[in-house]
């Protein structure tokens, strides 16, 4: 009994594969470039962190007082008191927000940390807390 056309079909496709395979065999080993050497694939790195060609006993570099070097976290900013503008408050549930002035940062403010009673779009001098959510407003007073 005779084949299939599918079956044929089949049997063609593999045919054409091999023979494809054999024929790029032969042009890698007609070819046989082993690649570059190892000086040209020797990649170096600069004082920046970028890649270069050229070795780092032949590279410029700049000189860095140890007095310069930072260890550890950025400090943090000195300034204690900072200035903002009261953009909501609920009455009703005793908290509200404040806009910073100088980054437009929101801070939160709860009513206990206020000093005088503040409004919507009153501007307010403040202390800054830490807390697991951010940053809470604390000594809350109106600049007057």
């Amino acid at each position: 009994m005779g084949d299939s056309f599918n079956k044929k079909a089949l049997q063609q496709k593999k045919a054409k594969k091999r023979q494809d395979k054999l024929e790029r065999r032969k042009e890698r080993k007609a070819h046989n470039d082993k690649g570059k050497s190892l000086a040209e694939m020797t990649v170096y790195l600069d004082e920046n962190g970028n890649f270069t060609d050229v070795p780092p006993e032949k590279q410029k570099r700049k000189e860095i007082k140890v007095e310069d070097i930072q260890l550890g976290a950025a400090p943090v900013s000195e300034e204690k008191e900072f200035t903002g503008t009261v953009v909501s408050f609920f009455t009703e549930k005793s908290f509200g927000f404040i806009t910073e002035d100088g980054t437009h940062e929101s801070i939160f403010v709860h009513s206990n940390n206020m000093d005088e009673p503040v409004g919507e779009k009153d501007r307010v001098t403040y202390e800054k807390e830490r807390t697991p959510k951010g940053y809470q407003a604390i000594h809350v007073k109106k600049i007057k």
